[in-house]
């Protein structure tokens, strides 16, 4: 049982879909409520690092990484408990390009007018990976950069092709996924729950619940 009637969560918006879906499950199971604040996850670590109060919090490796090395989060508190792809949407009803290997996606991203992707954790890998393509120079006029889902973008005829985590493309209605990015360039992001001593939710008993995690897609 936990030891808090209200639980506050941190998380990146990646997360959004499926933690609307499974903390209704976690609330009736364990008698709490939880409060979850949405931010990018720079955010989060810039309010983990001021000290905001929290619970949970679930954030990139990479941010993790920095919180735990400056002493920030618990160490021995991290758990994995998703894996995020990223992956390519094109707006409702437009052709799909052909994105199977290497050299197709960089073709299609050489002969998209736009291309959005997020200022946030796979934005990061994506500039990574334009640079890996070696197209990096030949698309910075048409790249456009989003603090929200860039999927949005994508459905509102802003961007051709948006590139960001698979979860959050899903929801978003007027945009499709094309599908995953190739496996020799897919970088799964690693999302985890970690805890700030002194930690109310120490034992994380919402981890036992039956979890749809295994039912997100992963590309």
């Amino acid at each position: 049982m936990t030891t808090a009637k209200h639980i506050k969560i941190f998380s990146g918006g990646a997360m959004r879909p499926l933690l609307h879906e499974l903390l209704p499950l976690f609330e009736r199971a364990h008698g709490v409520t939880a409060e979850v604040e949405f931010r990018l996850s720079a955010a989060v670590k810039r309010a983990i690092e001021d000290g905001a109060l929290f619970h949970v919090a679930i954030l990139p490796r990479p941010e993790l990484d920095d919180l735990i090395a400056s002493g920030a989060i618990v160490r021995d508190s991290v758990v994995n408990v998703a894996r995020s792809t990223v992956g390519l949407a094109v707006r409702a009803g437009a052709p799909k390009p052909d994105i199977g290997d290497v050299d197709a996606l960089r073709r299609a991203l050489l002969q998209a007018q736009s291309i959005a992707y997020s200022d946030g954790p796979s934005g990061a890998y994506v500039a990574e990976l334009l640079a890996k393509l070696g197209i990096a120079a030949a698309v910075a006029a048409k790249v456009k950069l989003t603090s929200g889902p860039v999927a949005e973008l994508v459905a509102r005829g802003e961007a051709e092709l948006g590139m960001q985590q698979i979860i959050a493309i899903l929801p978003v209605t007027g945009a499709e996924l094309v599908g995953p990015l190739p496996a020799e360039l897919q970088m799964s992001l690693s999302m985890l729950p970690d805890g700030r001593a002194p930690c109310l939710m120490s034992r994380r008993p919402w981890l036992s619940l039956p979890s749809r995690a295994a039912r997100t897609q992963n590309g």
